[in-house]
Order: structure tokens, then sequence, then C-alpha cells
């Protein structure tokens, strides 16, 4: 996956692709390389969705600490 793919897929996109992809695997049914390239495109998956947490996260303790800072300068 170039870095294109990944800052083009939104979490959304990504998190119901891997559900496709875990689904697909579950069922069975795929050749050995299939399989494979599902797993794999699967943790690339994994990771997009792992970053857009991260920075969601990273976004709620900016705003979360701002808060704090502007409730310590009220006092």
């Amino acid at each position: 996956m170039t870095g294109k793919t990944e800052e083009a897929l939104g979490y959304e996109q990504a998190r119901d692709e891997l559900v496709e992809v875990v689904r697909r695997l579950e069922a069975g049914g795929t050749s050995l390389e299939e399989s494979l390239a599902l797993w794999e495109r699967g943790e690339e998956l994994a990771k997009v969705c792992r970053r857009w947490l991260e920075g969601a996260r990273a976004r709620l303790d900016a705003a979360l600490a701002e808060e704090e800072e502007e409730k310590e300068r009220g006092k």
C-alpha cells in the first residue's frame, strides 16, 4: 500500500474493508496465496485504522489540555 492510498482511505473506509477481509478469511475457501494476500491487506488496513485512532486521541488530548489550561488561567 502506498502512502497516497493510505492517505486517501478514511477511517470508516479502512474499517469496512478490514471487516470484509476478515469475513473472507473466516469463510475460508481461498487458496493459500489468496489468504496470504488478504492477511497482508488486513495488516495494512489495521495500520491505517490505528493511525486514524491515534490521531483522534492526540486531538482529543490536546483539546482537553487546552481546556485545562484555560481553567487554570481563570482561577
